[in-house]
């Protein structure tokens, strides 16, 4: 019972780390004085989750396809000075408390303009009035920032401070710009910093279609469609989309690419070709149970290309 109590005062400590460690050094003193079949029932029982002063909480967005996540702690203001204080200018700060804060993007990006590889990171500060250095280490799971080893940074920035409400509680947020950009803000009393991070969206979205295409077996054709959607869609490799979708529709049938290659058509001014794909598409939606709706839409759009098609001529 010696072991299990050591245990628990050791994990009620402020530092999970050193907790752990105090724990296993009890368990093999335990290990010296007892029998190990002794020790096995003591070792599995978990230690109780005490609660921490500063929560853990986490934030996530899309870019694109990929996935951008800040995992951090919570400390509060509690009336205390914080910035210049509590957070001494010049030192290294974690970006939050307990464990150091993490950004973890699922696709290479840049962040703040510079090359990220896709990963987990740790986020550091050192803070100063005018201007903060926010650096990147390799090293995503640490103690804060008492650990760190410079030699794992990846890079550092500059960012500017700003003023803002009160925040009782630190928070971070992410704010998405456009369709490639988000930028995480952090606020914390009365402080934000900012930054944005930055992903291809189009460019992993091709290399992914790419990736698939070459894999495919001879009878899938869903990477097929994909990729003739997404061209036109963008407007980018939109030569190369009628061929990826005959390549499709010569390994299935679905009333989606007959609507595709009847848009394709159109797009050209080919108005008399396009519609009978457009009609196949109607009749194959009933069967897969599209909603009455979506045929409403496809019929409109046929009155504007046979209207569109008379005007040519």
């Amino acid at each position: 019972m010696n072991v299990i109590r050591a245990g628990r005062t050791a994990v009620g400590s402020t530092n999970a780390s050193f907790a752990r460690a105090a724990a296993t050094r009890t368990l093999f003193t335990f290990i010296g004085s007892s029998s190990f079949s002794s020790l096995s029932s003591v070792a599995l029982a978990a230690p109780v989750e005490l609660p921490r002063p500063s929560p853990a909480a986490s934030v996530f967005e899309k870019i694109g396809t990929a996935r951008l996540t800040v995992t951090y702690s919570r400390p509060a203001v509690k009336g205390r000075e914080i910035w210049g204080a509590l957070v001494p200018y010049g030192q290294v700060w974690r970006l939050g408390a307990n464990d150091a804060t993490t950004l973890e993007i699922s696709e290479d990006a840049k962040v703040a303009g510079k090359d990220l590889k896709a990963g987990a990171y740790a986020l550091f500060a050192i803070p100063s009035k005018d201007s903060w250095t926010i650096v990147v280490n390799s090293q995503a799971k640490q103690w804060g920032a008492y650990f760190r080893d410079p030699k794992k940074d990846v890079f550092s920035f500059e960012v500017k401070p700003s003023a803002g409400p009160h925040q009782e509680w630190l928070e971070y947020r992410l704010h998405p710009e456009s369709a490639r950009v988000v930028r995480v803000e952090m606020a914390w009393e009365k402080l934000r910093i900012s930054f944005p991070v930055e992903v291809d969206v189009n460019g992993s979205v091709w290399k992914n279609l790419d990736a698939a295409r070459a894999s495919a077996g001879p009878k899938e054709y869903t990477d097929f469609y994909q990729s003739a959607r997404f061209a036109r869609e963008t407007g980018e490799r939109k030569a190369e989309a009628m061929g990826w979708l005959d390549e499709a529709m010569k390994r299935g049938d679905s009333f989606w690419m007959d609507d595709l290659k009847g848009d394709l058509l159109a797009d050209e001014g080919k108005y008399a070709e396009a519609a009978p794909y457009l009609e196949k598409a109607i009749e194959g939606s009933k069967k897969a149970g599209a909603p009455e709706e979506w045929r409403d839409g496809a019929r409109k759009k046929l009155a504007e290309w046979a209207a569109k098609g008379k005007s040519k001529t």
